[in-house]
C-alpha cells in the first residue's frame, strides 16, 4: 500500500515539475497544496526554514531558491 502511495506522490510532483533551459524546478505555490498547506501564508514560513538549513549545511541559498512573484488575472 505505500508503494502506491510513494508513486501517486512522486506523480504529482513530477506534473507540477516546470523544465526550462535544461534545469528542472517546482514553485512554491504549487508545491504547497500537494504538502498539505491550505494557506500559503504557512507554507511560507517553512520555506524560510529551508532556507536557513541550507545556509547551515554551508550552501548558497541563492542557489537552491529564486524568490519570484507571480502575476494574477484581475478583472478588468
Amino acid at each position: 500500500m505505500e508503494h502506491i502511495i510513494v508513486q501517486k506522490l512522486f506523480k504529482s510532483f513530477e506534473d507540477i515539475k516546470k523544465t526550462e533551459g535544461g534545469m528542472e524546478w517546482w514553485s512554491a505555490r504549487d508545491l504547497a497544496p500537494l504538502l498539505g498547506y491550505s494557506d500559503w501564508r504557512n507554507f511560507f514560513g517553512i520555506l524560510d526554514k529551508a532556507k536557513e538549513s541550507c545556509k547551515g549545511s554551508g550552501r548558497l541559498i541563492n542557489n537552491h531558491f529564486v524568490d519570484t512573484n507571480k502575476m494574477i488575472d484581475l478583472a478588468k
